[in-house]
Parts: structure tokens; sequence; C-alpha cells
């Protein structure tokens, strides 16, 4: 009876889905043709309903961090959840920068003659129904339902158990915002419902999902991957790497290594792995390893890192592929510029890697070499982020290949048709 009872329980909820589903893939039609100004508008309406509402958001995300408190969720959890007011001043003026920002659709890009006669080109076009799957801070609803709006997209926003007040708040401003500019109230909708079932409904409805944005942990993203019927996209891991070359420069060489680790520790381009030129490790390593010990790392060296630095732990094979997301560090002394391109490629999640070099012909052999979907030169990890990109915000990270990759703003929320332009033009 119990089972018959739950097979119940999940046809409503996949009946539920199947509903949101179509209303979206209406609304994207309406979507793919709104005037710029109507979703500039839309978006600064948004803004000011977050404005006006900003107590009972408060009022909504206290239930979420007491029913939070109550679950045991850690204290790492509970801060991504709580909407403080320096978060919702984040929100509205992300909403007001994304505004801001050129429309990309209806641009056509490479326009031009062929032989025939005829001009050939690409439009950018939305790309039509867009589900995310996120977990625990609120904040991603705005950033999501702006991006996939300004691109001329419906979303279905699926958000964890965990902050359901806080996102059905935000929600309620989203419809005041898309009312004020007369688009449909489809165009943007939020999951109800914190039954699992949601997102094994999302994932596999191709008939009216597009694709996939996981955003959240590990296991959710595994599941997504592993279960999904719509195309993904998505990053599993962070693990990013900085080698410091024999010719960098000492204090540049410092003061990236030590940002990219310390600046936070939570996060997707927070650096995991330093590799260190074998010349230069002695010294480098002897002033870093001070300031690591003054933001609480922990080192974990393979043997001539621990001969070097004798409070450094031995590190495992292990050590080299993961995803810390903590104050620890692996670290790696190689032989040279080669030795570090190797490591990163076979270790690394191709995430976010740089080298630190003064040297020009090394330093364009690492951008090509090393097959990650961020690479710099002489800058920390950490800036791989889609604002700070001068994309506006983004909707995640990808390390995919197609059809987008790295940050992904609002071009990779967006498509290319061709487009042909002719004057009575006929095959011959």
């Amino acid at each position: 009876m119990a089972m018959a009872g739950r097979k119940t329980v999940t046809e409503q909820v996949t009946q539920y889905m199947h509903g949101l589903g179509q209303r979206a893939r209406q609304a994207s039609q309406t979507m793919a043709m709104a005037d710029t100004a109507l979703k500039n508008q839309a978006l600064l309406a948004i803004a000011e309903a977050l404005e006006a509402e900003r107590a009972g958001l408060k009022q909504a995300n206290s239930q979420d961090l007491a029913a939070g408190q109550e679950r045991g969720l850690d204290a790492a959890m509970l801060d991504r959840l709580e909407l403080t007011d320096a978060r919702i001043n984040t929100m509205i003026e992300g909403l007001r920068q994304v505004a801001a920002l050129p429309d990309p659709i209806g641009t056509i890009d490479d326009l031009k003659y062929v032989p025939s006669g005829i001009q050939v080109g690409k439009m950018r076009v939305p790309l039509g129904v867009i589900g995310i799957i996120y977990e625990s801070r609120p904040n991603v609803t705005v950033e999501a339902a702006s991006l996939c709006l300004k691109a001329g997209n419906a979303v279905i926003l699926r958000g964890g158990s965990e902050a359901i007040h806080s996102n059905r708040a935000i929600a309620r401003c989203i419809q005041q915002g898309l009312a004020v500019a007369e688009l449909p109230k489809d165009a943007v909708q939020v999951v109800d419902t914190v039954d699992r079932a949601a997102v094994g409904a999302l994932i596999t409805m191709p008939e009216y999902v597009d694709v996939i944005v996981p955003r959240g942990g590990k296991g959710l993203i595994e599941r997504i991957r592993a279960e999904a019927r719509v195309p993904v996209i998505k990053h599993l891991d962070g693990i990013c790497h900085v080698y410091l070359d024999d010719r960098a420069d000492h204090d540049k060489a410092v003061c990236i290594a030590l940002n990219a680790k310390t600046h936070r520790f939570g996060v997707c381009n927070t650096m995991e792995t330093l590799l260190v030129h074998q010349d230069v490790a002695r010294s480098l390593l002897s002033e870093l390893a001070e300031l690591y010990a003054d933001h609480g790392v922990e080192l974990r060296g393979c043997p001539v890192v621990c001969e070097i630095l004798p409070g450094a732990k031995p590190a495992s094979e292990a050590d080299w592929s993961e995803e810390y997301l903590a104050p620890v560090l692996a670290i790696k002394v190689v032989s040279d510029m080669e030795e570090a391109i190797g490591h990163i490629n076979r270790y690394g999640s191709h995430h976010t890697d740089a080298i630190v070099t003064e040297d020009f012909t090394r330093a364009r052999h690492f951008l090509r070499a090393v097959d990650s979907s961020s690479v710099m030169v002489n800058a920390s990890t950490r800036f791989a982020d889609g604002f700070e990109y001068g994309l506006g915000a983004e909707i995640g990270i990808s390390t995919d290949k197609i059809h987008a990759r790295g940050p992904v703003g609002l071009d990779g929320l967006t498509s290319q048709k061709y487009v042909v332009l002719g004057d009575g033009h006929v095959r011959q």
C-alpha cells in the first residue's frame, strides 16, 4: 500500500513538472520575439520588487535558516543559504547590470557573399527552455532568471529544499517584474515542490526542455549526467593548478599563488595544486609556506616538497586529483614546464589553470597545450568568473567542449542559426 501511495505521489510530481514544461515551451515562443526594451523593463522591475520586498525576503529566509539549523546543516551550507542585506544588494545590482548588457538575440555575425551571389551569416537565437537545478544559494534564482530572460529563454528553476521559502519569495518578485513588462508569467517558473522526483522529471522531458544547467555538488551533477535525457551544461570538479616557472617574477609568483588558494577556499576556481619548477622551489616555497600558515592552510607535498618544508605532509596519489574546497593545498616540484603541463592534463578537471612566467614563448605554449576551459598567464585562477570576464554575470562554468565552455554568460544561453539573403537566387 505504501508502495502504491509513493507511486501516486511520483506520478503527481511528474504530471506537475510536465505542466511546467508545457507552459514554459509556450512562453519561450513569446520570449524569443520579445523586444529588448521589454526584457530590460522586466529586469529593472524585478530589481525594484526585490528592494520593496526586502523585509519579506529576509523573513522568508529566516524560516529556511531556522529549518536548516534544525536539520543540522553545517556552517558553510548555512552561510550559502543566508540572504544578508549585502547579498540582496548584489542581486539587485546584478539585475541592473544584466539589463545594461547588449542583447545578443537577433545579431547576425559573419555575413558574407559566397560565389553564388547569396549572403550567408549566423543569427544569434535563444536556446528555448532551460532547466536549472541548484542547491542552497537563493541568489542563484535571480542570477539564473535574469540571464535566461535577457537571452530570450524561458526557464524552470529547481532550487534546493533548504531554500524553498526564500525561493518562493524571490519568485513572487520575479512575477511582479514580468507583469510590469507584460511578458508571460511562465517565462520564469520556480518549482514549488521539494520532492526529489521533480529533478528526475525535469531532466527527462526533452519535448519541453532544451538544456539543463546543474549548479551544485559533485553528487548532484553526477546524478544528472547519468540520468538526463536533455543536453547538460556542467562541470564536475574544479581541480585548478598554478605553475610557477623558473622564469617567473618572484613577487608575482608569491602573490598569485597566495591569492589563488586563500582568497576563498570553497569555490570551484580556487587553486588545489601548486606546481613549482625545481630551480626556484626552495626560495618560493619557503616564503609561501609562512604565508599559507598564516591562513591556516595544510600543505601536502611530493618528497622534494617535504624535504624543503618539513612541516608538509606527504601527498598521496589521490591528492593530485582532489578538489579540497578547504584550506588544504597539494604541492609538487617539477623538472620543467612540460612536466607541469603533463601533470595538469592528467590530473586536472579542465576547469582553470595558470602559469606564472616572464617568458612569452613559454606562456604561449602553455596556453595552447593545457586542455582547460580557462588558461591564464600571470593571473590568479580566482578570475575564472563570468563577471570578471566582462560577461556581466554567469549561469555557471562549463568544462564541456560542446556547446559552451568556461563561464557561461548570455552568449552561452543562445545558439546560432544560418541565415541566407538572396535576391531571386536559384541553384544552378
